[in-house]
């Protein structure tokens, strides 16, 4: 019970907040509003998987663009026109095998290259996700649908304030001599998180 002197308000909603927010930048003469719609119209048309997925798909059918995706993953994807803000200084792209799977996380907050891969999903900023996939990641992956047999090496990569990661997945035998198009429509945001395989 509160002491009797002291008024206890109630926690305000996350909208609550936001307005708040907002308010306080507009009264200063910083366009909040205007800010925010960018930023949604930024992630519903530009920030997509669909970036990565070209980007999967590329390597997956030019052996010449693979190897310098792999050695300078912020400069290969600008060849495809697909930008990365200035903090994000590396674009560390990570090979996926038959015996290795990678798999990204975030264990401070939620931080993606989210103009590759698209915003994180609900679940990669969840406490649980971030927490145990670096302590327990075998068990993390099946209860997310993947199963891997006990000889997949996992190896889980934690951003950091400059470096972003991207997984490249294992292209399946079955897709080999399609084109670029219909590969980039079978790679999926999970496969290039690495909690999925095509």
């Amino acid at each position: 019970m509160p002491a009797p002197d002291r008024v206890v308000h109630p926690t305000a909603t996350e909208e609550q907040r936001v307005d708040a927010l907002q308010a306080a930048l507009e009264a200063r003469g910083l366009p909040a509003s205007a800010a925010v719609e960018e930023l949604g119209r930024l992630a519903q048309e530009q920030w997509i998987p669909q970036n990565g997925a070209r980007v999967v798909a590329r390597a997956w059918v030019d052996a010449a663009f693979r190897k310098r995706l792999l050695a300078n993953g912020r400069d290969a994807v600008a060849e495809l026109g697909i930008a990365m803000p200035k903090h994000h200084r590396h674009l560390v792209v990570l090979e996926n095998t038959p015996t290795v799977q990678n798999v990204i996380c975030c264990t401070q907050c939620s931080c993606t290259a989210f103009t590759v891969i698209g915003l994180p999903p609900d679940w990669y900023k969840d406490f649980e996700y971030r927490s145990r996939v670096v302590r327990e990641s075998r068990t993390v992956l099946k209860e997310m649908g993947l199963e891997l047999a006990p000889e997949v090496e996992i190896r889980v990569w934690d951003t950091t304030a400059d470096t972003r990661y991207m997984v490249l997945p294992v292209q399946p035998p079955s897709t080999v001599g399609w084109p670029e198009e219909r590969l980039a429509s079978i790679v999926t945001r999970d496969s290039m998180i690495g909690v999925e395989r095509l």
